[in-house]
């Protein structure tokens, strides 16, 4: 049975990915911050007791991710997808209304985290069959593709935690580790808001599609949920 690790599983599309996943036969170590909350998920994981197991993880606590990686030592994790990750408020994102905190804690979950969880399993990841990291990122992170401005906060830590997964590609390279970005599309979820354009399973199911088919070529490589590359 291959196995996954999924951060920010409450809501939204973390929690579809469990969905999907457990569906799918594979075992899926749930990761949130408050499990004691999250009844959506705890109601999953009742319905899929032998597949999901729900962790208590905050990304921003480095110390929490340390512990986990230690009570998980002995597992082997196909999968990694480094999803959790925080939109600010628009208030606080815009020039000369910038929200320094916010801006510093975006960077905390983000950009850091992802590279945190990767250096914490990098052990259970390089002993399984699949060795595979994906980090769910945003086309607001591209360069390219900015052409509506504002957004600082957001649009640089996505563009952070980019740069980090392309590093992350080839120093990994040697182990055999394939690691990757993930666009979601705009989706309707409680962090895209009411108007997205398609719904957390679409933007799943797409996720999944390309994920399944990634090669060790691809490493390093930024795509949308319907597969498409997605420019710098």
């Amino acid at each position: 049975m291959n196995t996954v690790l999924i951060t920010g599983v409450n809501r939204g599309i973390g929690l579809e990915f469990v969905r999907q996943y457990a569906i799918d036969g594979w075992r899926v170590l749930a990761c949130c911050r408050c499990p004691e909350s999250a009844d959506a998920l705890n109601n999953l994981a009742q319905q899929y007791a032998n597949q999901i197991i729900v962790h208590a993880l905050d990304v921003a606590k480095h110390a929490q991710i340390e512990q986990l990686s230690k009570s998980l030592s002995a597992e082997s994790i196909d999968l990694l997808i480094n999803n959790a990750g925080v939109y600010p408020s628009v208030r606080g994102d815009g020039f000369g209304k910038t929200d320094y905190e916010a801006w510093a804690y975006a960077f905390e979950v983000n950009t850091m985290s992802p590279l945190k969880m990767a250096e914490a399993f990098i052990k259970q990841i390089s002993r399984s069959k699949r060795k595979t990291i994906v980090t769910i990122t945003s086309k607001m992170g591209s360069v390219a593709d900015n052409r509506g401005g504002g957004s600082y906060v957001y649009r640089s830590s996505k563009s952070a935690v980019n740069m980090v997964v392309k590093s992350l590609a080839i120093d990994l390279e040697s182990d055999g580790i394939t690691a990757v970005l993930l666009h979601p599309g705009w989706v309707r979820t409680d962090m895209g808001g009411p108007n997205g354009l398609i719904s957390a399973e679409h933007s799943v199911t797409g996720m999944r599609q390309v994920i399944n088919e990634l090669t060790h070529a691809d490493s390093g490589k930024f795509y949308a949920f319907d597969g498409q590359v997605v420019p710098w």
